[in-house]
């Protein structure tokens, strides 16, 4: 029992950090129905960010208050990460927009690259570690056989961020005029234009929140894993898109849950069984929900007028 609670709260951790980056995911393929393969790399870009200004906070200008420190890296990561998510919607996305299906596709795959070379090229092919920010743990009770079951600060953190965050971003798809535009332009992008709305400034901040919330998962994983490495991109990207796929695609609430089962699973797994099969166990998972429900756990069907 006690290993099962101490397992529950790690996979809720891990499954809270795969959510954040599915929420950009479902977020992009929702509205222009492209996947955005960059978007893991755009995470591991923001990781890298918050490791350098982590760094110059608290070495350089010897910021001794943790608290302090990572709020100025929470900010100044959004900031610089969004300003690349629209620098690569601009670049690489708009221009092939009316063009055939695979082309934003093949784009998408060259800016992954691109980031995951850039930055082995600027910071090197080794881990790059820092200093425990958080440690503190609270011990929540004793099993009998002595195994303490604890909760640390940081997972608290990344828990109450990820719930935060889902809570202000479904508030803005829903109640803003923002929201509005990004709902027209997921249904018909050529009548929300015709209808005023511009559709390329939509589609930017949208991407531009992505982005955002790409490094507030990167933050958040340096947080709690303290080592970041330039092909950490790919393996998270690709759970946190299961996560979308498996939550359906185009909800908020549904990237999240999806982020969590991927993460309870992979943890669960290693746990009980054997570590080495946790990918095969969430993707297995993933291809017996969709044959059952193809629009995903959350996912509404699409519905197509003749």
């Amino acid at each position: 029992m006690e290993i099962f609670v101490q397992q529950l709260i790690n996979g809720l951790t891990l499954g809270s950090i795969y959510g954040l980056i599915a929420i950009g995911y479902t977020m992009v393929f929702g509205i222009i129905g492209m996947v955005n393969f960059a978007h893991g790399d755009v995470f591991m870009l923001s990781a890298f960010i918050a490791l350098i200004f982590f760094l110059i906070l608290t070495t350089w200008l010897g910021i001794s208050s943790i608290a302090l420190a990572l709020l100025i890296v929470l900010i100044v990561a959004m900031v610089l990460t969004s300003l690349w998510g629209w620098a690569i919607e601009r670049i690489a996305y708009r221009p092939l927009r009316g063009s055939f299906r695979l082309a934003p596709l093949i784009s998408a795959i060259g800016v992954s690259i691109f980031l995951a070379n850039f930055v082995q090229v600027a910071q090197g092919a080794r881990n790059k570690p820092i200093p425990p920010m958080v440690q503190d743990v609270i011990v929540l009770f004793q099993g009998a056989s002595g195994y303490n079951v604890a909760i640390s600060y940081k997972q608290i953190i990344i828990m109450a961020v990820t719930a935060v965050l889902l809570t202000i971003f479904w508030y803005l798809v829903q109640k803003t005029s923002l929201g509005r535009a990004q709902r027209a332009c997921e249904q018909d992008r050529k009548m929300a234009s015709l209808l005023g709305i511009n559709v390329d400034r939509t589609i930017s901040l949208t991407f531009v929140i992505g982005a955002a919330l790409a490094s507030v998962a990167g933050t958040m994983y340096l947080l709690y894993y303290g080592v970041v490495s330039f092909n950490d991109g790919f393996v998270p990207g690709v759970k946190a898109f299961t996560a979308a796929v498996l939550g359906g695609i185009g909800s908020l609430p549904g990237a999240v849950l999806g982020g969590l089962i991927i993460g309870l699973i992979e943890t669960f797994w290693s746990a009980y069984f054997s570590i080495e099969y946790k990918d095969v166990a969430a993707f297995s998972i993933l291809a017996i929900v969709l044959i059952f429900m193809p629009s995903g756990i959350l996912g509404r069907p699409e519905v197509e007028k003749v």
